[in-house]
């Protein structure tokens, strides 16, 4: 079951995953000029027309009655019903990445009003998701203070605060820990906080047993481990890949994590890193595609991979299974996969018609798409 949506979930999922998350190559290598030809025709191919491109969303937006029920949900914890939001947790069991998607929502919630937070924590003092929301509210607030700017960019004073409320925070998880043993929530948010607090790899490293020990293939909880051992935090392009590589290596049949590994291959061309070698990086790709062949579309990161994995498979001239992915991503170009190369329906155009030539594809019969 994939978490409810509300209208401002929606935003917040897509700007965390077009400004963090999806961002990739500039350069956009392998697809020629960066134009499709003038001729090619996309409705030929079974793909949707380039007049019936969105460059405003990665995927479709989520059902109707799944936008209701979670604007109701919304609602209602707003009005003060904290045992609602509970009862929403509570309803994932020990699927913590299902437990994860749910907690996204709240998550949401609660940064727009805390109110229901606030009497949540007062009525039930025992409850582990709770305080684990609270101590994700306060790493969400230091990094409110602080800015997306370098260090030395910020001013004294504000990140005097975000100093002081990281740490802060990262003992509210701790203490949030204690109240369920085997919830891995806590533990995701420690290892979010250690980034921005500056831990060292020696005092990083109990944390990342702490949630691997609770939840050995936890998607959230890996991105936030893969970030820590990126070059621009603590660790090299090496050591991040080594990483993605164990976690695809090691993921269940039904895992997202081998999705992981385009979001590394997206970090090593913000830095203009070279990718792996040809041969690697093919084999890579297949795992990453068959990882994300059973995925329900409106599962969280599932567009912005199957962007990511379009974009990349043309890298490796892999080009009949970038088509394939293509035509599951449909009319949709809104990913800074394609933004980043200026603008967003020609790359994702030209991309494709270089998929279709590339692979020598053969026009599909006449039907819907066909014009």
């Amino acid at each position: 079951m994939t978490h409810l949506l509300t209208f401002l979930t929606v935003l917040v999922v897509v700007a965390l995953v077009t400004s963090r998350r999806s961002k990739a190559a500039k350069r956009a290598a392998g697809s020629g000029s960066g134009r499709a030809p003038v001729s090619f025709d996309a409705a030929a191919y079974g793909l949707p027309p380039r007049d019936a491109l969105d460059p405003h969303r990665a995927g479709p937006s989520a059902a109707p009655h799944v936008i209701r029920a979670s604007q109701e949900l919304a609602e209602t914890v707003w009005g003060g019903d904290w045992a609602a939001a509970a009862a929403h947790l509570k309803a994932a069991g020990t699927d913590w990445d299902e437990h994860a998607e749910r907690y996204d929502l709240l998550r949401a919630v609660a940064r727009k009003q805390d109110d229901w937070l606030t009497a949540w924590r007062a009525a039930d003092p025992g409850s582990c998701d709770a305080a684990t929301l609270e101590a994700d509210l306060m790493v969400h607030r230091a990094w409110e203070i602080r800015g997306n700017k370098y260090a030395h960019e910020v001013p004294a004073e504000n990140m005097a605060k975000f100093q002081a409320l990281l740490p802060a925070a990262i003992e509210a998880a701790e203490r949030a820990a204690l109240l369920d043993e085997h919830n891995p929530a806590p533990w995701v948010v420690m290892v979010t906080a250690a980034r921005g607090a500056r831990y060292t790899p020696d005092r990083f490293k109990p944390l990342w047993d702490g949630l691997v020990a609770r939840a050995p293939h936890h998607f959230e909880g890996h991105w936030q481990g893969m970030e820590y051992r990126c070059a621009k935090w603590f660790g090299s392009d090496v050591q991040m890949m080594r990483f993605v590589e164990q976690a695809m290596d090691n993921a269940p049949k039904d895992s997202l994590l081998p999705g992981l590994y385009l979001y590394a291959l997206a970090e090593l061309d913000k830095r203009g890193s070279a990718l792996p070698s040809h041969a690697v990086l093919r084999q890579r790709l297949t795992t990453a595609a068959e990882a994300l062949a059973g995925a329900p579309a409106d599962r969280s990161h599932v567009s912005s991979l199957r962007h990511l994995l379009a974009f990349y498979l043309g890298r490796a001239k892999m080009y009949e299974a970038a088509l394939e992915q293509f035509r599951l991503i449909g009319p949709y170009c809104g990913s800074s996969v394609w933004s980043d190369q200026g603008d967003p329906v020609e790359a994702f155009h030209a991309a494709r018609a270089e998929a279709v030539l590339q692979s020598g594809a053969e026009p599909v019969p006449a039907g819907p798409m066909r014009r």
